[in-house]
């Protein structure tokens, strides 16, 4: 396997890979020249959103500042917004449905490193470069979700469609769809009614 083919697998993998490396230096530039255009300059900014996120519905509007670790592994649907300071760090699928909101300061982390600073610091390859030893875990967001600003959603979490993520919350397990979750970590509330109506 390749260093990405293990990466995508969750298995260890070793980040100095220069496959690997390219693909993130190309998208910290997009995300880079994505947050250095107006939003009112739409063509410029779709053009450059289509090359960091290759698949992406119609519709989706990331407000700005972004910050992608390779974006080639995210999925996105269609009318999906993220407001300002969205982080994804895909280096395991991120998987996000349509019709989901994001509050600023969202990040979506699947990036796991070793609990023992034994297997978790940075060592020096035969060839002298230094790398160390990673994993990730997939982030899968279904359909009509609202993310409320600053929640943190770590690697391995399933959130549920049509689900509320309350503002704050670090996710670190499966939350089921329809409800209110949060907290830290996050904790399922209660469900969503139809009490909860608008009206």
């Amino acid at each position: 396997m390749t260093e990405k083919e293990k990466m995508l697998a969750g298995e260890l993998y070793d980040p100095s890979d220069g496959e690997l490396t390219e693909l993130r230096a190309k998208a910290h530039r997009l995300s880079a020249d994505y947050n250095g255009v107006y939003e009112t300059d739409t063509e410029k900014r779709k053009t450059i959103l289509d090359a960091l996120i290759p698949d992406h519905g119609a519709g989706v509007y990331l407000q700005g500042p972004v910050q992608f670790d390779y974006g080639c592994f995210t999925t996105i649907g269609e009318n999906t917004y993220a407001n300002f300071n969205f982080t994804c760090l895909d280096c395991c699928p991120v998987t996000i449905g349509s019709n989901v909101f994001f509050g600023p300061n969202v990040s979506i982390l699947t990036p796991m490193h070793p609990l023992r600073w034994q297997d978790r610091n940075q060592y020096q390859k035969a060839d002298g470069t230094m790398t160390d030893r990673e994993y990730a875990k997939p982030i899968t967001i279904g359909d009509n979700c609202w993310i409320a600003g600053s929640v943190t959603i770590c690697g391995g979490v399933t959130i549920g469609a049509g689900t509320v993520i309350g503002a704050g919350s670090v996710v670190t397990r499966d939350i089921p769809a329809g409800v209110i979750a949060a907290g830290v970590p996050c904790r399922v509330i209660r469900e969503i009614k139809e009490t909860d109506r608008i009206e």
